[in-house]
């Protein structure tokens, strides 16, 4: 079987391609240390400082008030993302998110015609209430951000309170045949199968199918991104969807009837094309990505559409890492270096 040293330089990389940054002891050490206070405080500091400047800068030039929270909450998300991709190690997360993304537009055609009827069938009866325009048409530029926001910060709560659970599920049921499968096609492909042949019954594999840690909160992170790049791609189906069916039947001045107002404020020459139209589609587009990402996680027929390929992506993961402690809890110590050892945090 091949040194520790040469099957490990192979699969960290991998690892990183895959979207699994805290896998790698190098990188999840230092993800540990940017969350450390004497590095996170002073930036955090900083950060809130900035927020406050330019909330209040934009409060003073648009007169605005509903500015203020949106400037804040958006320098918020932009700084702690920032700090994320950099510091904590997240870019490789990203960028696989980002890859297999554009690989699934393929994918989009399939997957809208089997998730959009039924919800358009529902959203639609709220595209034709007038009580929804007049609501959405009063909703000023940061107030609308806000509420998108709102839609998404629940979305998010709520697949990260049900995530785990699913992660539990699959590193419970750790034997050879997935740890087999799983490696195939790896860097760790015939180290891990030459270990199993000659000592796979004595391989602790429930110890190293736990996912503990920062390893866990990764393979989290990675479910998250899949499932919030399904939702967006939805979404922005929907979104289109309502542009093209109110520029064709909502008339201006059904619009204007709707949203109790002298006038909607149309394109040139699209007159059935106005801001309220826009910011009616954008609320219930925001709306039906909160509705699907329910509906995935509770409902049989979405979970098995659109869950199941994140769950052998998820498997597999799991599968590679227990291999990977198992060549290093096999490798002699004279092969070990630098003191590393297979604890996980």
């Amino acid at each position: 079987m091949p040194t520790r040293r040469a099957w490990e330089h192979e699969i960290e990389p991998w690892f990183i391609r895959n979207g699994l940054p805290y896998f790698v002891p190098s990188e999840r050490a230092r993800a540990k240390d940017a969350l450390r206070p004497r590095r996170a405080l002073p930036l955090l500091a900083l950060v809130v400082l900035a927020a406050v400047a330019a909330s209040a800068a934009l409060t003073w030039l648009t007169e605005e008030a509903s500015a203020a929270p949106a400037t804040l909450t958006t320098v918020g998300l932009l700084a702690a993302a920032a700090y994320a991709v950099t510091a904590l190690r997240a870019r490789p997360i990203l960028g696989w998110a980002l890859r297999r993304t554009r690989s699934s537009l393929r994918q989009l055609l399939p997957m809208v015609t089997r998730a959009l009827p039924l919800l358009l069938l529902f959203v639609t009866f709220l595209f034709i209430n007038a009580e929804v325009w007049q609501l959405s048409a009063e909703l000023d530029g940061p107030v609308m951000w806000l509420t998108v926001l709102l839609f998404a910060v629940i979305a998010v709560g709520f697949l990260l309170v049900r995530l785990p659970e699913e992660v539990d599920k699959v590193d419970d049921f750790i034997d050879l045949d997935l740890v087999r499968r799983a490696t195939r096609r790896t860097p760790i492909e015939q180290p891990v199968a030459e270990l199993l042949d000659a000592r796979g019954e004595e391989l602790p594999l429930d110890e190293y199918g736990d996912v503990p840690g920062y390893e866990r909160w990764n393979l989290i992170l990675v479910l998250l991104v899949t499932q919030v790049a399904q939702v967006l791609l939805l979404s922005l189906a929907v979104l289109g969807f309502f542009l093209v069916f109110g520029g064709i039947v909502m008339e201006a001045g059904v619009q204007e009837a709707w949203t109790a107002q002298d006038r909607v404020h149309h394109l040139p020459y699209l007159d059935n094309l106005s801001v309220e139209l826009v910011q009616v589609s954008v609320f219930l587009a925001s709306f039906s990505g909160l509705y699907f990402t329910v509906a995935v996680m509770t409902d049989e027929t979405y979970r098995v559409q659109f869950f199941s390929e994140v769950l052998t992506e998820l498997e597999r993961a799991v599968g590679v890492r227990a291999g990977y402690l198992a060549l290093r809890g096999a490798a002699e110590p004279a092969t070990v270096d630098d003191g590393a050892t297979p604890a996980t945090d």
